[in-house]
């Protein structure tokens, strides 16, 4: 369990592969997932790198992947997962992989083209069909008498003025349905009104070849006299992207057309079902195997960048990669890197050496299903430096009980209690589903959570005596109203008479004693209910927050004393810890001291922590209206607010003077000359020793890094002084509520 509460301890390793068996070595590494490596190339182009081709063809493979991908899903087929994690193929399979994902891409790109144009057709032999059933409704009704007695005086030569009769053409096409009255507008301002439209809406949408969308289109029919005319219309369709077709002129031609065209579609729509049934069948096929196929060569594609960040010695036979990785995995990681060896057919074992090396490793903390969510709720907010204390563990206590505290409900609680058991009972089965949904990946990962949250929720809601914002009467109220109708005469009349009574209990008989758990359920129905809660939830809180900031200020102690700074203990934790403790400290100490102090009979003559505390800071103590908690509390008060203003100098100015101090004796001592070495005497041994104690806090080399840990300094100092203002802030408002 050590390991939970630092971070591991990591060594930089270097490694010798062999060029055969680097592949295979750094496929294993991967499935290890215990190093990281150092890129030995930084100055190098990632285009001009040794393995940037792999990487390219890996890109491809991926490319052709995702398009199949997106056919099949666009075909609704569902992509089979089984969980199975694929071992990596051999740079030789690499060839087989690309002509596999090659023909599947071509394939599905011909049957696409195809289904296409036979889609197209398909559409434009359905319009043409609607345009000859819809044009012999027109001309069926140009037929009615009526109309024709109507229309005659168009059509008569004598109206012309000339012996040849009069001659209409038209046009006939499909439009889109919305675009038919901006289309009738455009006709009749361009052509003056001499032209005729007559359109009909087809009942069933038709499909877009192109985007598989269902578009409601309609049929029209335009009459007009002359060639001008003829051109205008056709340039004004061709605008508004209608589809022209030609339609004959005579009933009979457009019959036998009619006839024809049916016949066309009944055939194409079977080549069509055809073609449909051989790309589902691709299809399908793909889906069984993409899953495995993306893992295939995502990992090829990760090895390949792995092994661009080593370096190649001058013989091109071995490449040297450094890495991170914790001390205490340094056996499994050789194992793996012999199994690699091994499966690459190399006879030369890879070699791993430790490296003494100044930089500072990488933080790394292990984890398993249940402490993961809380990791990365701290690593949320900044993954700590190397070999700190690992915050996480106690989180897992701290964040679900804080949250509780806020929303402590017995009710609430309990559904969410369920619900995370119900998770975590279910965990394989869910894990095996593979569900893509976002918002409850996030929920399922935090299950843990979710379930202290509850437990928590139900501890405190018993406590607030709170489910679903009522109160539970389980041992009956210590409250009774009997006495206060003895004593003062109340009737029925009284209680009826007045809207609100109070209970005093100052009166024997009316307050019996605290509640046996948690608060006595009579509070849910006075009215001031929300005042006392408010104080309570409100102190309680006070009291936890300034209890958790005093556990984190504490853990800093265990950091300083492993990295082994004095100064930060003696000029950093110390007066923070005095400092939080002389006032916020004090402050909890009277609420406690209240709380014992004063009881319900004596609660009238209680004063008002928040004047006391104002005045502490003030030193006013001439108030007669608010009396002392206590005898020789001025005193006490005074000496606590002149410690915690002693501590603020302490906490600023101490620490940059030490270190400046110890910066220009190492800089004298550097500047003197050297002399020929003398054996120390035993009691200078010990002031050497002590010396070296100081000088080795001594880290910086130059004003620069003076500069900076006089900055870390004020730095710690400002963020006490943030703490310090935001529980002020937080104290103030809970005892204004009181």
């Amino acid at each position: 369990m050590g390991e939970l509460f630092r971070s591991e301890e990591m060594t930089l390793a270097q490694l010798f592969l062999q060029s055969e068996a680097a592949y295979c070595c750094v496929s294993e590494l991967g499935e290890l997932g215990k190093v990281q490596f150092r890129d030995l190339n930084p100055d190098v182009n990632v285009f001009q790198r040794k393995f940037v081709n792999e990487v390219r063809r890996c890109e491809e493979m991926d490319r052709k992947l995702r398009f199949v991908e997106k056919e099949i899903r666009k075909a609704n087929i569902p992509i089979m997962d089984t969980g199975e994690n694929p071992e990596v193929p051999f740079p030789r399979d690499m060839i087989d992989l690309e002509a596999n994902f090659e023909k599947i891409e071509n394939e599905l790109k011909e049957i696409n083209t195809n289904q296409e144009a036979l889609k197209r057709n398909f559409l434009e032999l359905t319009e043409l069909k609607f345009i000859l059933r819809k044009t012999q409704q027109f001309f069926d009704e140009m037929a009615d008498p009526d109309l024709l007695e109507e229309s005659s005086s168009l059509l008569e030569p004598s109206e012309m003025g000339r012996g040849t009769p009069l001659r209409l053409g038209f046009v006939a096409g499909v439009i889109n349905r919305e675009r038919i009255p901006t289309f009738e507008r455009m006709l009749w301002r361009v052509c003056r009104g001499n032209v005729f439209l007559r359109q009909a809406e087809i009942e069933n949408p038709l499909e877009d070849p192109v985007t598989g969308d269902y578009v409601h289109k309609s049929v029209f029919i335009i009459f007009f006299q002359g060639d001008q005319l003829k051109n205008r219309v056709k340039k004004i369709c061709e605008g508004f992207r209608a589809s022209l077709y030609p339609c004959p002129e005579t009933p009979q031609e457009r019959k036998e057309m009619a006839s024809g065209v049916n016949t066309r579609i009944d055939d194409l729509q079977m080549v069509l079902n055809q073609t449909e049934d051989h790309r589902q069948r691709v299809l399908q096929a793909a889906a069984k195997n993409i899953r495995v196929w993306f893992i295939k060569v995502r990992k090829m594609k990760a090895i390949y960048h792995t092994l661009n960040l080593c370096n190649i010695d001058v013989t091109q036979k071995c490449l040297i990669a450094e890495v991170w990785c914790p001390v205490t995995d340094l056996d499994s990681i050789q194992f793996a890197l012999r199994r690699g060896t091994e499966h690459s057919g190399s006879t030369v074992p890879s070699i791993l050496n430790r490296m003494q090396t100044n930089q500072t490793p990488p933080t790394y903390n292990k984890t398993n299903k249940f402490t993961c969510g809380f990791q990365n709720i701290v690593d949320a907010y900044g993954i700590g430096t190397y070999r700190e204390i690992n915050p996480a563990p106690y989180t897992i206590i701290t964040f679900p009980f804080l949250f509780a505290v806020m929303f402590g409900d017995f009710g609430h609680g309990i559904l969410m209690t369920l619900f995370a058991v119900w998770m975590v009972l279910r965990e394989s089965r869910i894990l095996s589903q593979k569900n893509e949904n976002e918002m409850f990946s996030t929920v399922f990962s935090g299950r843990y959570i979710i379930l202290l949250m509850g437990v928590f929720s139900i501890y405190t809601g018993l406590i607030y005596n709170d489910c679903f914002s009522k109160s539970l009467n389980i041992f009956g109220s210590s409250w009774s109203v009997r006495p206060m109708f003895t004593l003062y005469n109340w009737t029925e009349e009284t209680v009826r008479g007045n809207p609100v009574l109070q209970l005093n209990p100052a009166v024997r008989g009316v307050f019996g004693g605290p509640y046996p758990f948690g608060i006595d359920p009579i509070w849910n129905i006075a009215t001031n209910k929300l005042t006392f809660l408010n104080s309570f939830k409100m102190k309680m809180s006070v009291i936890l927050g300034i209890i958790h900031m005093m556990f984190g200020v504490s853990l800093s102690l265990f950091n300083h004393t492993y990295f082994k700074k004095p100064l930060n203990i003696y000029f950093g934790f110390i007066p923070e810890i005095i400092f939080m403790t002389s006032l916020f400290g004090y402050l909890v100490i009277l609420i406690f001291y209240k709380w014992t102090a004063y009881d319900a009979h004596t609660s009238e003559k209680a004063p008002s922590l928040l004047i006391h505390f104002i005045n502490m800071f003030l030193f006013s103590y001439g108030d007669s209206g608010n009396s002392m908690l206590y005898s020789g509390q001025k005193g006490i008060q005074c000496f606590l607010v002149v410690v915690a203003l002693l501590c603020v100098p302490w906490m600023l100015l101490f620490k940059p003077l030490v270190l400046r101090h110890q910066y220009l004796r190492r800089k004298h001592l550097e500047g003197q000359p050297v002399e020929a070495p003398v054996s120390p005497t035993p009691s200078q041994r010990g002031l050497v020793a002590a010396a070296a104690a100081t000088v080795s806090e001594l880290k910086p080399t130059n004003r620069h890094v003076l500069f900076e840990e006089v900055a870390n300094s004020a730095a710690e100092f400002f963020l006490t002084v943030s703490r310090a203002w935001d529980m002020c802030a937080l104290g103030k408002y809970v005892l204004v509520t009181h």
